[in-house]
């Protein structure tokens, strides 16, 4: 067959570079330049060729033994994703992969906590990639999100309280939630009261002995002092836990916290 016919075959469908016996490097160079995929058919392709395969498709990395710095580069500026196709990545690239998206880390066997930090810190959910992330990692995941609680096995007791300080809905994600430690993160986020109705159950004078604790100290946030008078679960009404709210805080509370109430009771007037 005469050569332009195969070249305008290969133009054609590049893929047909599989069924040429002996094609020459024209033609080699012409099917990757179509479809950098092709590069699986051909045997012992050049340096240029892999790189006009990358150049073509990044995805074609995969079909190249012994990629060079500059491949691999190229084939993770491209997407992440090709991070796939490349085995013992060296530190760098990793880093430039996971800068582009946090769940690149699951192709990192052994990553730093340094990777892992930078993985959480772009994606939070990355984190179900890490198998023993660091309480320092499992901390800046929640920092982004508590939702990332979901994705950690074995969450430290101060990640969880972070993550309930960050948002009171953590309390459904927290694990073996027995009433020592809903007491321990009552302390944190009075507004769990919300999302722990019906168990494990608190009696009154358990919530009233954690709030006579986190009300008397001085250093207790302005938002939990806010949170407990605005509290709905708690209230001179309430079937749940009836309490004159300002009458324990004129009992119980701090200067800092008898200050915040009265500004409470002037906003309600």
């Amino acid at each position: 067959m005469e050569q332009e016919k195969v070249l305008e075959i290969i133009r054609i469908n590049p893929h047909a570079i599989a069924h040429i016996a002996q094609p020459t490097d024209e033609m080699k160079l012409l099917a990757l330049r179509k479809n950098g995929l092709t590069l699986q058919h051909i045997n012992s392709p050049s340096r240029e060729m892999q790189l006009a395969a990358i150049e073509n498709n990044a995805r074609a990395i995969q079909f190249v033994a012994d990629p060079t710095p500059e491949m691999m580069t190229k084939a993770i500026m491209d997407g992440w994703i090709n991070l796939e196709y490349i085995k013992n990545p060296p530190d760098d690239l990793l880093k430039l992969a996971v800068s582009q998206a946090g769940w690149a880390i699951k192709y990192a066997p052994e990553p730093s906590e340094e990777l892992q930090l930078l993985a959480v810190g772009k994606n939070y959910d990355a984190i179900r990639f890490i198998a023993n992330p660091s309480e320092k990692v499992q901390q800046a995941a929640v920092m982004q999100s508590y939702e990332a609680l979901r994705y950690i096995k074995a969450p430290s007791p101060e990640t969880e309280k972070l993550a309930i300080r960050q948002n009171e809905q953590a309390i459904r994600l927290v694990n073996d939630l027995d009433k020592a430690k809903l007491l321990m993160l009552l302390k944190e986020n009075i507004l769990v009261l919300n999302y722990v109705v019906h168990q494990p159950e608190v009696t009154q004078a358990e919530l009233e002995k954690v709030l006579q604790q986190v009300l008397a100290d001085e250093a207790t946030p302005e938002k939990y002092i806010r949170d407990f008078l605005n509290c709905n679960c708690i209230d001179k009404h309430s079937e749940q836990f009836p309490m004159d709210k300002l009458m324990f805080l004129y009992r119980y509370g701090s200067r800092q916290a008898k200050r915040i109430a009265i500004d409470e009771k002037l906003k309600m007037k």
